[in-house]
């Protein structure tokens, strides 16, 4: 394979005046792998570019136009996964490692976009939390929103994952609509730049909404606002050294930090050798030594055990590391592939020799040999420690191995090993291989406030759980202390890292037309005809309409119990419901009233509403008795394209008795045809 020269994508096109630069050789055979050049673009130009251009182009786009749009750039990517892989095998990762980078970071692409669709509205703003009631009469309220950043993102990735690194934060910087500038790895940047080629060449990205500088970014930190954002992946070290730019620090300017982190594994102390546990125990701890080469940042560093199985552990661990083959990642047949660099392997020993002040080698001894098989090329056998005095080692607990090398430890009992796990100073996910109920509680609630994932496994989940080093779109990814005290991805809670919560106070009316959204107590409006004849398109917010009254017999209540066979004493029995503080005698059942409202406001035609989906947020507010009228009052709340042909109708639904007072409330969902 000929030298690949990584140019940078500024300004909307790729720069054809570079710099030569760093030059790095491929870790499968020390072969002349990339030559990272430098632009001469000035930072001020850059960040304009993104600032006037890719605001305005992306901010233009609601939530559901930029979700669309990041879900064709994956299914674009997954078609051209085979170049992507062929390219991945010279970072020294084999196919099993690509799956985790390349498809990973696309499927991270769809479910992110997917998420948006479902839990944001069609909008440019983001409703955090219900309506506040801030005044008595329900004048004045207030409402939380999240607006998008009137800045830049800058994506400081990692070596380890060129692809899900660069994907997992664009999926939630480009869904807030703020345009993104990517800084990878130089040593794996020629692969993060076949990415961005794709994306680029693809014109699916509104102009300025993402550049690419693989080189040095010069003095463009220096320039940042506080409206910018750093959101940077490394180690603690260069993570304490770009927080501490004296411009960031000036500006406030909004960092997130994903670093360094002594992830932990604890065997519960139920488990015996042989159990389900123990077997998934073993397979996960081998896995997340030898995959990626242990180049993970939620890779398993220290590994506990109960004492009276530590030897058997060992054994076992052994046994399976020592049949792991490493090779050349391209064959079929390799299990674990070289480290990325001569030079990261040089710091993966360096850091061992250090641990070894207070462990010995079980397994991986001739990585310290000079004349061993793999001595002056970046492949290693993967490695197990052994401390046997855990409570007072040091390094053990402070210094990261990011290699494919773990240390195993024993302990006596929870309390034991959770103060153990909590020396590592706050971790990005701490795992625990448990089938006892008890102890799964007081270990998850022990290690929880220094961590941010715990992940359990046993025989109940071992068919369908994820893994240990696995970080999933859905779920938060990030943690306290020396892991970075920041988060990423979490479903919806990543895009909104990418934006400003404000507290906005006002009447119903201002809050209803900033949030596009009716609200309790706002103006209403007459649609005319009956709201279920008119399309999505002509549904207008606040469209509303009052039903006729309908008077709540007796004979209602006693045949809707038989018909049901919901024959609760407050519906049946006068004496007894009497005595219940709630009621004031025989009262009507609350799904007899949702039921009877459903008849008051339904218009029975075929017509634009083509099926009920759901209800939401029901409340029964006040008993209603037999004598009793309710009428009901519809209106359109919010509305939400969801195919090419319909959407999303959310309805509030208010019954109301012949006194005014609400008796029950609910959203009604329904979806609309965009058509009569």
């Amino acid at each position: 394979m000929s030298e690949i020269s990584v140019t940078s994508f500024l300004l909307g096109s790729w720069q054809k005046y570079h710099i030569p630069g760093q030059q790095f050789k491929s870790p499968i055979d020390g072969s002349k792998l990339s030559n990272v050049t430098e632009h001469n673009i000035p930072s001020e130009d850059i960040l304009k570019f993104s600032r006037n251009v890719g605001i305005k182009n992306l901010q233009k786009l609601n939530f559901h136009d930029r979700a669309k749009i990041l879900k064709s750039i994956g299914l674009l990517l997954n078609d051209a996964k085979e170049k992507l892989y062929s390219l991945s095998y010279h970072t020294g990762a084999t196919l099993k490692d690509s799956y985790l980078d390349i498809d990973g970071g696309i499927g991270t692409l769809l479910v992110m976009a997917s998420k948006a669709r479902k839990e944001m509205d069609e909008s440019f703003i983001h409703l955090d939390g219900d309506v506040e009631i801030i005044s008595r009469k329900g004048t004045f309220l207030g409402q939380h929103i999240f607006s998008p950043l009137q800045g830049v993102a800058v994506h400081i990735n990692a070596f380890n994952f060129p692809i899900w690194g660069m994907l997992e934060k664009l999926s939630s910087s480009i869904l807030a609509g703020v345009p993104t500038i990517v800084k990878p790895s130089a040593s794996t940047s020629f692969l993060a730049q076949e990415c961005m080629k794709i994306i680029s060449e693809s014109n699916l990205l509104p102009e300025g909404a993402l550049q690419f500088i693989p080189g040095r970014t010069n003095d463009l930190l220096d320039k940042l606002i506080g409206q910018d954002i750093v959101s940077f992946t490394g180690s603690s070290e260069t993570g304490f050294r770009i927080r501490s730019n004296p411009n960031l620090i000036k500006n406030s300017v909004k960092f997130i930090s994903e670093q360094d982190s002594l992830n932990a594994c604890i065997m519960g102390e139920d488990v015996e050798i042989g159990d389900l546990e123990w077997d998934v125990f073993l397979k996960e701890v081998v896995n997340e030594i030898t995959s990626k080469a242990g180049q993970k940042c939620t890779a398993i560093r220290k590994i506990f055990v109960p004492e009276n199985k530590l030897s058997k552990t060992i054994e076992a661990l052994k046994e399976n590391l020592e049949s792991q083959k490493v090779d050349d990642p391209r064959k079929s047949d390799t299990d674990m592939g070289p480290i990325v660099s001569l030079d990261q392997k040089n710091d993966v020993i360096s850091k061992i020799s250090e641990i070894l002040e207070e462990c010995d080698i079980i397994t991986g001894k001739s990585n310290l040999k000079k004349d061993s098989q793999h001595a002056g090329t970046a492949y290693m056998e993967p490695m197990l420690l052994y401390c046997s005095n855990p409570n007072n080692a040091e390094n053990v607990h402070e210094l990261e191995v990011f290699g494919p090398s773990a240390t195993i430890m024993g302990y006596k009992s929870n309390e034991e090993v959770a103060n153990l796990v909590v020396k590592g100073g706050g971790s990005l996910v701490s795992s625990i291989f448990s089938n006892d109920l008890n102890t799964i509680k007081n270990l998850s609630l022990k290690l929880a406030p220094y961590n941010g994932r715990i992940y359990i496994n046993n025989r109940e989940s071992m068919d369908e759980s994820t893994g240990h080093g696995s970080p999933l779109p859905h779920m938060k990814h990030g943690g306290p202390g020396r892991a970075g005290n920041s988060e990423e991805l979490g479903g919806i809670r990543g895009v909104t890292n990418y934006m400003q919560r404000t507290a906005i106070q006002s009447s119903p009316n201002s809050l209803s037309k900033i949030t596009n959204t009716w609200i309790e107590g706002s103006n209403t409006l007459d649609p005319g005809i009956h709201p279920f004849k008119k399309n999505f398109n002509t549904l207008m917010i606040g469209d509303t309409i009052i039903s006729e009254s309908r008077e709540i017999t007796l004979e209602d209540v006693e045949h809707f119990a038989e018909f049901t066979g919901d024959k609760f004493y407050a519906h049946m029995d006068e004496n007894a419901a009497k005595l219940n503080p709630f009621f004031p005698g025989r009262v009507a059942h609350g799904y007899l009233l949702v039921s009877f409202a459903a008849g008051l406001f339904v218009d029975p035609d075929p017509g634009p509403v083509l099926a009920n989906t759901g209800l939401k947020n029901l409340s029964f507010e006040k008993p209603v008795s037999p004598g009793d009228k309710i009428k009901v009052q519809l209106s359109v709340r919010k509305k939400k394209r969801r195919t090419e042909t319909y959407g999303e109708v959310g309805w509030l639904v208010k019954l109301e008795n012949q006194n005014k007072d609400t008796v029950a409330k609910y959203e009604l969902l329904t979806m609309n045809s965009y058509t009569s």
